[in-house]
């Protein structure tokens, strides 16, 4: 299943940036390479909204890696501790972001 996650942010261009920088880590962490795409950003209400879609073999990656500390999110199915985990990811690395999974 690929998870694809809505990412909102303020300050689009140092938080794209720092984005991937830490996802070029997890990828070095979890040897999933190439293991993402970005979509176009979206400018609305002072935000910007892009979609990263996480492919298969860096999210099983993550999650194999990660998995006891993914699996102590309070969320109703694992795609939302995923996200979860992964806002607190990104976080931890400097970033001023809202996720939610994409439908």
């Amino acid at each position: 299943m690929n998870i694809v996650l809505e990412i909102g942010t303020k300050n689009y261009a140092d938080d794209l940036l720092t984005i991937k920088k830490a996802l070029s880590h997890m990828e070095s962490l979890v040897s999933g390479y190439n293991g993402y795409v970005l979509s176009d950003p979206l400018p609305k209400f002072g935000w910007t909204f892009f979609k990263l879609a996480i492919k298969p073999n860096l999210q099983s990656g993550i999650e194999e890696k990660f998995s006891d500390m993914i699996n102590k999110y309070q969320a109703n199915d694992q795609a939302g501790k995923f996200a979860k985990f992964m806002t607190d990811y990104f976080v931890s690395k400097g970033c001023d972001i809202k996720i939610k999974i994409s439908d």
